[in-house]
C-alpha cells in the first residue's frame, strides 16, 4: 500500500512541475532523433546502390557460395503434398545426397518400411554405377538452379521497396532485410528454356545487404508462360514459388523452405500439378570427406535416435 501510494504522489509531483515537463520534451526530442537517424542508416545501407546493382552483387555472391562445397549437413525435411506428408534426412557427402524416409503423416515407419529404406541404401553403397547416375541427376537439378540465379540480375527490373527484419530460417534473426519488387525486362531474351518461365512472371526478394544474400524469392506468373509454341508444353497463368534461405547458426546459409505450386500441360495432353511445401530444418555439421556409405550409417544411427526418443512402440506396428 505505501508503495502504490508513493508511486502516486511521484507521478503527481512530476506532472506538476515545469522543469520536469521540459526535461520530458528533450527526452523525447532524443528519441526520436534516434529513431529517424537509425531509420535513415539502414535506408541508406542499401540505397547507396542501384536496386539492380544489389541484385547483381547477391547473385555473384550466391553463385560463389553455391561453388564452395566444403561444408556439408545433415538436416531433416518435411514436405507436405495433397496426399499426405513426408520426413525425411539428408547427408551430403562427396558422392551425392543420402535421404532415409523417417515418417509418413507424420507417423513413424513400420518395420517392414524402415527395412525397404535400410535396404535401398544399402544397396545404392555398393553399386557405384547407380551412385553416378544419381549424382548426375543432382548436378543437372543443380545447373538448372543456378541458371535461374544467373539470370535474375537481367530478367527483371528491380525497385526497392521498404525493408522486412529476418527471422527463424529466413536471413538472419533480427537483422534487416532489403525488399525489392520485380517485373519483367522485356528486353531480355531467355537462353534455354530453363529461363523462358521468367518472361511471365513478378514478385519480390529479400536481400540481406550486409552478407549480399539472398533471404527469399518469391515469384508469381501474370500469365501463362508457353514451351515451343505451346507445342511442348505450357505453365499456368496464377503459378506460384517461395524459396527462402536462412543463416543456420554458423555463418552459413541455406535453403530452409520451399513452396510451389504450378499446374499446366506437357505435349499438350498431359497435364500436370506440382504442389508441394518443404521445410528443412535440424542442420548439424558432418565431416567434410564423408563418403555415402558412411552417410548411410550415420542415417541408420540418427534413425535409431528417434525411435528411441519416440518411444519402444514407435515402428513395429503395420499401418
Amino acid at each position: 500500500m505505501h508503495s502504490i501510494v508513493t508511486l502516486k504522489y511521484e507521478m503527481l509531483s512530476f506532472l506538476v512541475k515545469p522543469d520536469r515537463w521540459m526535461l520530458l520534451a528533450v527526452n523525447i526530442s532524443i528519441v526520436l532523433l534516434l529513431s529517424v537517424t537509425t531509420a535513415y542508416a539502414q535506408e541508406s545501407h542499401t540505397s547507396a546502390i542501384s536496386a539492380g546493382d544489389l541484385v547483381r552483387q547477391t547473385v555473384a555472391n550466391e553463385l560463389q557460395a553455391a561453388n564452395n562445397s566444403s561444408q556439408k549437413y545433415l538436416f531433416r525435411s518435411r514436405k507436405q503434398l495433397p496426399r499426405g506428408s513426408q520426413t525425411r534426412l539428408y547427408v551430403e557427402t562427396n558422392d551425392c545426397m543420402a535421404g532415409m524416409t523417417i515418417a509418413i503423416d507424420d507417423q513413424p515407419l513400420n518395420a517392414q518400411q524402415q527395412k525397404a529404406e535400410e535396404d535401398h541404401l544399402g544397396w545404392l553403397a555398393v553399386t557405384p554405377e547407380q551412385l553416378r547416375k544419381k549424382k548426375a541427376r543432382e548436378k543437372e537439378d543443380t545447373e538448372r538452379t543456378l541458371r535461374i540465379l544467373r539470370a535474375l540480375p537481367d530478367a527483371f527490373h528491380y525497385e526497392y521497396d521498404g525493408t522486412e527484419n529476418g527471422t527463424l530460417g529466413l536471413g538472419k534473426a533480427g537483422e534487416p532485410l532489403a525488399r525489392l519488387k520485380f517485373s519483367p525486362n522485356s528486353s531480355y531474351s531467355p537462353p534455354t528454356r530453363v529461363e523462358q518461365v521468367l518472361e511471365g512472371m513478378n514478385g519480390y526478394l529479400l536481400i540481406d545487404p550486409a552478407a549480399r544474400r539472398l533471404a527469399l524469392i518469391e515469384g508469381t506468373l501474370f500469365r501463362d508462360v508457353t514451351f515451343g509454341w505451346g507445342l511442348i508444353g505450357h505453365l499456368d497463368k496464377g503459378g506460384h514459388f517461395r524459396v527462402q534461405q536462412g543463416d543456420v547458426g554458423d555463418g552459413s546459409w541455406t535453403i530452409t523452405a520451399m513452396n510451389l505450386k504450378m499446374t499446366g500441360k506437357i505435349l499438350l495432353f498431359k497435364a500436370i500439378s506440382i504442389i508441394s511445401d518443404e521445410v528443412f530444418s535440424d542442420f548439424q555439421r558432418v565431416p567434410r570427406d564423408l563418403t555415402f556409405a558412411k552417410a548411410v550409417e550415420l542415417l541408420k544411427g540418427e534413425q535409431a535416435k528417434l525411435l528411441h526418443a519416440s518411444g519402444p512402440e514407435a515402428g513395429k506396428a503395420d499401418r
